[in-house]
Parts: structure tokens; sequence; C-alpha cells
């Protein structure tokens, strides 16, 4: 008990400190949706939340990752399946525009193929999970080449940079029943974490001391110690009888935000007290993304299986409205 409540201080105390985390980005210019089932990106207006414009892209966009300078968004084209059946895997990723709101190129990864998670490390070099090729791909976006592509052992999924870029974890989900570790100076797996369910979702904490990631086997997060790359802690889910999805920290590092894929709800979980109670809200069909304001006030849930997008209060813990916005949005961001 000790040690859980130990941890729960040094999450909350030193949330206080971190710096902006490049790959939770926030922001009041715009906000951007990338609607994986309508293959589109779709830009709406971040106060009244509504569509300014949208545009088509290949098949089928996923993550995205974008810039310090908040100019430009990079988004993998995955392909026309799903993970473990996609018969015909993407090999690009989309660049975008945020100012003119539009695509002006792209990255061929060839021969690496189905690139998903994506994420950015200050100097703009970006991240890239290719689960077929089982590969983390380093890319420099300048000159539009791959400078590495790490060997991930597993057919890493999504994947979560620590915000000084040291290390790269990643979620092998059912196919290697860990998290592989690997440092990025080196280019080298360096370590490997156990999950014996597998592992969905994962992010860095803003200040980089902790990575959670969701059990692909029940309904529970799992924190781990970046400093010793072991588990730390196993949050339970309450009121949630299946696995869950993909968490998301706020910007200041006090709640963690989990979704529920099948079940359609989010979990807030506050820092300051792990196993408090959590505000339990039923959102959309198949949230899968999350979206927090500048503010902190506001979070926007991404519901991949209705098309909606549901906004929440996150002072009074409620959702306040649901809207429709697209065919399936996977991924959202102010910015």
């Amino acid at each position: 008990m000790k040690q859980r409540w130990l941890l729960a201080a040094m999450l909350c105390a030193t949330a206080a400190l971190a710096a902006p985390d490049l790959n939770d980005p926030t922001g009041s210019q715009g906000l951007m949706m990338i609607d994986k089932l309508g293959h589109h990106i779709r830009f709406f207006d971040p106060v009244t939340l509504t569509e300014i414009t949208n545009f088509e892209v290949a098949t089928a966009p996923h993550d995205f990752a974008i810039t310090p300078d908040h100019k430009t968004a990079y988004v993998p084209i995955y392909g026309d399946g799903i993970y473990g059946r996609n018969p015909h895997p993407g090999h690009t990723i989309a660049i975008i525009d945020l100012v003119g709101k539009k695509e002006v190129g792209s990255i061929d990864v060839s021969p690496y193929e189905a690139p998903h998670g994506i994420q950015i490390d200050r100097s703009g070099t970006i991240y890239v999970t290719c689960d077929l090729s089982r590969k983390l791909l380093v890319i420099d976006p300048k000159k539009r080449s791959i400078e590495a592509a790490i060997d991930t052992e597993g057919t890493g999924h999504w994947v979560a940079i620590l915000p000084d870029a040291s290390k790269a974890y990643i979620a092998n989900k059912n196919d290697k029943m860990y998290v592989t570790v690997i440092e990025l100076k080196t280019r080298k797996v360096v370590n490997r974490v156990p999950a014996p369910n597998g592992t969905q979702g994962i992010v860095a904490s803003p200040d980089g001391k902790h990575v959670v990631v969701a059990d692909y086997g029940e309904p529970a997060i799992l924190i781990i110690d970046t400093a010793t790359d072991k588990v730390a802690d196993k949050v339970a889910l309450q009121g949630n009888p299946r696995s869950a999805f993909k968490p998301r920290y706020t910007p200041d590092g006090s709640m963690i935000l989990v979704c529920n894929q099948g079940q359609g709800q989010v979990n807030i979980i506050h820092v300051k007290d792990l196993r408090g109670k959590q505000e339990v809200l039923e959102v959309g069909k198949d949230p899968m993304g999350f979206a927090v304001s500048a503010d902190g006030k506001t979070a926007l849930v991404a519901n991949h299986g209705d098309g909606t997008v549901s906004v929440i209060d996150l002072k009074a813990g409620v959702v306040t409205k649901t809207f429709k916005a697209g065919t399936g949005i996977e991924t959202l961001s102010y910015f």
C-alpha cells in the first residue's frame, strides 16, 4: 500500500514540472480529425466544433504526429484492413500542411509495410511502427528518407517515445507478450516489459517518468516505471467489463483518460489517487482517441464506430454533448 501511495505522489508531484508533450499535443489554433473509415482529414473550429474543411487521403489514415511549431502533421497510411488482417498494406506517410489545411506530399517507407503508430521528437525526427514488417522506422521528414529500421521483435502497433526521446516503448498487442523497449541513441532493444495479456494503446507521461499501456486481456492499465522498465502498478478500470483500448494523459498530468472500445465507455483516473473513485462515462460506439483542450477543461473522444465525437467537461466529469464528425474518427488533436 505504501509503495502505491508513493507512486501516486510521484506521478502527481512531477507532472506540474513537465514541459508540454509533443506527442500529446494541444493548442488553440485548430482541431484536426483523422477519419479512418471515411479516408479523410477533417478540420474543425476548436471553439464552435463546426467543420471548416476536409480532404480525402489514401486508404486508410490512422495515427498522426504534429511538428513542434504546429505547422505540419504526418499521418501514416495503414492500408485497407485492420491489425492482423491487412491484405493491401500501405507504405506511405501523408504530409499535411496545418496552416493551409491540405496534403502537400508524402514519404514512401517502402519496402516496409503498414505504418501505424507515429511519434515525433523536438528535432522533428519521426518514429513510425510498421506492424507487418516488425520495424520501428526512424525518419528524417525533411529529406523524406529512412535513417534506420529497428527490429521490434513483435508486430508493434502503437508506440510511445519519452519526451526526451531517449527510449521508445512499443505495444505488441497479442503477438509478443511484452512491451519492447528501444534505446533510441543506440537503436537497439534494451528491455522487454512483461505483459502476460498482451497490450493495446500506450502513452508516456508528460514528465517521462512513466509509460501507461492498456492491458489487452482485462479492464486494466499497466504503469511502467521508465527508470527500471518494470511494471510499477496495475490499475483496474472501474465499472468496465472489457479490456481497454487507449490511454491518454491530460496535459498537466493530473488525469489519465482511458477508452474502452467495445463497451463505449471512458474512465477518468485521477493520478493523485490511483485507487480512488473513477468517473465512468458513456460515450459513442467504439471510442478510440482523445484530444484535450489547451486549458485542460475539455476532452474530446473520437467514437470510431458511429462517426461521432463526445465532449467531456473534465472538471465536472460529465459528457456535455456528442456531435457528428465524419464516418469513423480514430484519432484527433487540438493544435
